[in-house]
């Protein structure tokens, strides 16, 4: 792979749009047009792809009314607006949410499963979590090419995922890359491309916005997901200097969630005039009061718009239902349903008990986001004070913090919710309710299209070499199970051990070395390792012990295989190691055993944790 590159390409493969931005020479990064299908033998370009893939019937449509311009394939799936718009009125042969499928740990991500549930589309048409990723990023990267005429040799990719995706979750992303024809792509965090999108607007500019002791949120709703981080302003031999210090959980909570709320409750409006409607027009009501919400939103004058539902008729005008959003309820769902005015210690609430349910994908079980954020910040609060360089890098805000939740005394908006200024006021609303004031807006975010072109700027400052960039290295803390050498007790189950193999931060490149420590390692057997994280336990350093995994950490993946013994090891033994943990270049996390007679060595890489 050459090391000269000329150009970077910034990937947001969203969950529910994509989009794909270009940056060369100096001139800021640009969004590039994706070519798509609007209907049977029509193409459109559009700045976002829509994250959604139709799988027609055989007899659906003629062969070739789908083909793209750079493809002589007949029979692909449809990949865009027109597998939205499709799928709306056949959802059992729609695939969206790939990228929620993809960090789901309960399924099998690599197994054909999508549709989810779906009856009409046979097992053997059905498609991965993993393939449907590929689809996406296999026509953004045929788009992208068919716009400008690029040399990939010296074109650095960067594809942005969920600061809270698992190890397991980034090497599936890593894996649909490769199979859509980027071999070595670099993965950076969502919202921290959202902040290089600000820095780029800002210019020169930026060091007038923040200054030393503050913290930055990053609160990034999409379409289907919900993503908050915080980035501390520090200071480096006399510059300024940025941190990223904490991330949150991934939460399926977003726009959609809006949307469909608001559809439920014009649909018992519906109901009550006497105007009942049927699954189907259940879902056009879905994009229609979509619609509503954007305008109410965009023309605060207004104090409601109509609402109308076409019926499925035979008759060339086919009469429609009617009914009306008004403000008022408008403001009851989105503000006061999805961002009510909590108390700090509120948490979001728990998931019922139940001993059986439905597999799927894990929605949050509590719609308010109010909630959410304080949870993430009382555990960003933990995280801080559980490491003294964290709490150095802070510069005394865990003092000034109230309720034992981190204060960011500025907040980045992302993401198309955010495009409706009422939401972002709300946030800050809720933030001074929680701290006496509110913190400062960083204007100027691109809320649908800022990160990707985060992302391309991203990759310029690497390919000069320069720059200003924000410090992250892993968003978690890693740690490798241990099995216990205990006497069995019948009935009793020993805890986990696990062991710290990659501190919170550890940067690409890097290496950490137990070289005062010897393990247990069996040889020519099947044998399974276990990584754990955690987002909490900033404070943990190499070869730190947690007594229970299972209690206090989060299982990230699981590498089942068998080392090959090697001269002079029979099947079965256990010869003593020595580890070596590094995470390369690309953010893969490596795990090296060493024989400590022999020095042989043996490497693991975590990626795919099956069901």
């Amino acid at each position: 792979m050459s090391s000269v590159f000329t150009s970077a390409l910034g990937i947001d493969l969203g969950t529910s749009n994509s989009a794909v931005a270009l940056a060369t020479g100096t001139a800021p990064a640009r969004i590039l047009p994706l070519v798509q299908s609007a209907g049977p033998g029509a193409l459109e370009a559009l700045p976002v792809l829509p994250s959604a893939l139709y799988l027609p019937h055989p007899d659906e449509q003629n062969p070739g009314a789908f083909t793209l311009p750079w493809s002589e394939q007949k029979d692909a799936p449809v990949v865009g607006r027109f597998a939205r718009s499709r799928g709306a009125l056949a959802p059992d042969r729609l695939v969206t949410s790939a990228k929620s499928w993809l960090c789901n740990p309960r399924v099998d991500r690599t197994s054909a499963i999508l549709p989810w549930q779906s009856e009409s589309v046979p097992a053997a048409e059905k498609v991965s979590p993993l393939d449907a990723s590929t689809a996406f990023l296999t026509h953004l990267r045929a788009a992208a090419a068919h716009q400008e005429a690029l040399d990939w040799s010296g074109t650095r990719v960067v594809i942005t995922v969920p600061a809270s995706f698992d190890e397991a979750a980034r090497n599936l992303t890593r894996d649909a890359a490769a199979r859509a024809g980027w071999s070595e792509p670099l993965l950076l965090e969502e919202p921290l491309a959202a902040f290089y999108a600000w820095l780029e607007h800002a210019g020169n500019d930026w060091r007038r916005h923040v200054r030393p002791g503050d913290i930055v949120l990053v609160c990034d709703v999409g379409g289907g997901t919900a993503d908050f981080s915080l980035i501390a302003v520090g200071e480096d031999a006399g510059a300024l200097a940025l941190d990223r210090i904490s991330v949150g959980e991934h939460i399926l909570l977003g726009g959609d969630n809006l949307d469909l709320a608001l559809a439920h409750a014009l649909r018992a409006q519906l109901e009550e005039a006497q105007q009942p409607i049927d699954d189907w027009q259940f879902l056009a009501l879905v994009q229609a009061a979509r619609d509503a919400k954007e305008a109410l939103f965009n023309e605060p004058a207004l104090s409601g718009v109509p609402v109308a539902v076409p019926t499925r008729s035979a008759r060339l005008f086919a009469k429609t239902v009617s009914t009306r959003l008004e403000r008022s309820l408008l403001d009851a769902i989105a503000l006061d349903g999805f961002l009510p005015l909590t108390s700090p210690a509120e948490r979001p609430a728990a998931r019922s008990a139940g001993g059986l349910r439905e597999l799927g994908l894990n929605y949050a079980a509590d719609p308010a986001l109010s909630r959410h954020l304080a949870r993430f910040l009382y555990r960003s609060h933990q995280n801080v004070a559980s490491s003294q360089e964290l709490q150095a890098r802070v510069a005394g805000a865990l003092g000034a913090s109230q309720h034992e939740l981190l204060r960011p005394t500025h907040v980045l908006f992302n993401g198309g919710v955010f495009k409706a200024a009422p939401m972002r006021r709300r946030v800050l609303e809720l933030l001074a309710s929680w701290f006496g004031t509110a913190p400062a807006e960083l204007a100027g975010a691109d809320y649908d299209l800022a990160v990707a072109r985060g992302a391309a700027a991203y990759g310029r400052l690497l390919n000069a070499g320069g720059g200003v960039r924000i410090r992250a290295g892993t968003a978690r803390s890693y740690y490798v199970g241990l099995e216990s050498t205990v006497l069995a007790v019948p009935g009793l189950k020993p805890a986990i051990k696990a062991l710290c193999v990659a501190p919170q931060g550890m940067e690409e490149g890097t290496t950490a070395t137990l070289a005062d420590r010897e393990f247990g390692l069996v040889v020519g057997e099947a044998v399974e390792f276990r990584l754990f994280s955690s987002t909490a336990r900033a404070g943990d350093q190499t070869g730190a012990l947690v007594p229970d995994a299972l209690r206090d950490l989060e299982e990230s993946a699981r590498v089942e295989t068998e080392l090959p013994p090697g001269d002079g090891l029979a099947e079965g033994d256990i010869i003593p190691v020595k580890l070596v943990s590094r995470v390369n270049e690309l953010g893969v996390l490596e795990l090296h055993l060493s024989h400590v007679a022999t020095a042989r060595t043996w490497k693991l890489e975590f990626k795919v944790r099956t069901a």
